[in-house]
């Protein structure tokens, strides 16, 4: 069975309802981006940074995931699938999908301040965190990649892409790094597919299919 590695960005989420960043009217034109997504930001003002990924839960316990995590699923029957995602929500998982790894961290998780190997997930009745959140006896951030910290999973992404027998690219933007670098990583000779409404520029041998997200895997799901 061939290994289909998939990329996903905000673009594979938007049909389920979830807000992305840098689009018109995305989340950062409503809140200062360094001081709510970054390692600064929560040393400064912590309240402010629980309270913006509280908001962003709630907002995720009320999603579905859309007919494009699901088509994901589906290409499971055929291929051995591995998603890796910049997304934070956890719809691919609520989707069926077997094998995600997350590259900038779990929205609906949260880890102690003082070991970062201590992980929790949040019930959604429980999804709100604050400053004085302990759990375990510990005191706890959200489960979140910073900017201005490293990406931990970055190298196990780039070892799957390595893995790739067809590689995809679904819904970004491709300038968000290190995530935009893992198409450098597709073997020599792997067919290459980038999905997305309004793709960036991409090199020569890429295969363009300019849709949505649960369109374009649709496409994609009759060309492979």
């Amino acid at each position: 069975m061939k290994r289909l590695v998939i990329s996903t960005g905000a673009g594979m989420s938007a049909e389920s309802g979830i807000s992305t960043f840098r689009d018109a009217g995305g989340l950062w034109e409503n809140y200062p981006v360094m001081e709510v997504c970054s390692a600064d930001g929560f040393r400064r003002n912590p309240a402010l940074v629980h309270k913006f990924y509280s908001d962003r839960r709630r907002q995720l316990i009320d999603c579905k995931p859309n007919d494009g995590h699901l088509a994901l699923v589906n290409l499971e029957k055929r291929f051995e699938v591995m998603i890796i995602t910049q997304n934070v929500d956890d719809l691919h998982e609520r989707a069926g999908s077997s094998n995600v790894l997350h590259l900038h961290g779990e929205l609906m998780k949260v880890r102690a301040i003082d070991d970062d190997t201590k992980v929790y997930t949040l019930p959604p009745q429980e999804c709100v965190t604050t400053p004085g959140t302990i759990i375990d006896g510990h005191h706890v951030r959200p489960h979140i990649v910073f900017f201005q910290e490293a990406v931990p999973n970055f190298e196990p992404a780039t070892e799957i892409v390595r893995s790739a027998d067809i590689f995809v690219i679904i819904g970004t933007s491709l300038v968000v790094y290190p995530a935009a670098a893992l198409l450098h990583y597709v073997s020599r000779g792997v067919p290459v597919y980038y999905i997305d409404p309004n793709p960036a520029e991409v090199p020569e041998g890429v295969t363009v299919i300019r849709a949505t997200a649960s369109e374009g895997i649709r496409r994609l799901s009759e060309m492979i």
